[in-house]
């Protein structure tokens, strides 16, 4: 009787880990095998309509937006009452409160100021 070699099929199930089983002290390397945080994914709803702008000088000091603050502007967010936005003026921009009594033309909605560490 004769016999004809067979094909051997690979195993398709992949059985290996993203980590390795680790014992005793945890390596302080670790940490760097987590992902990087994107600021643009985390922080902005929608990317053609999310625009950062960094303040220079202390004029909106009363809305706790200081020199070197970057604002997070976005300007598919929908106006709401009292809330900060960056709107349009004779003079160029102005960050103002949402009032619906008070005509504006609006730039964008501030959606995060990240202040300079000091």
């Amino acid at each position: 009787m004769k016999t004809e070699p067979q094909k051997v099929k690979r195993a398709v199930t992949d059985y290996s880990g993203n980590r390795s089983v680790q014992t005793g002290f945890p390596s302080p390397a670790t940490h760097y095998r987590e992902p990087m945080i994107d600021l643009n994914k985390e922080l902005s709803s929608s990317r053609d309509a999310t625009f950062f702008v960094r303040v220079k000088g202390d004029s909106w000091k009363s809305h706790n937006i200081l020199d070197k603050d970057v604002l997070i502007i976005d300007r598919a967010q929908v106006a709401q009452e009292g809330k900060l936005a960056l709107v349009i003026t004779e003079e160029g921009f102005d960050v103002q409160r949402i009032n619906a009594s008070k005509p504006i033309e609006l730039w964008g909605m501030i959606s995060y100021i990240i202040h300079k560490a000091v």
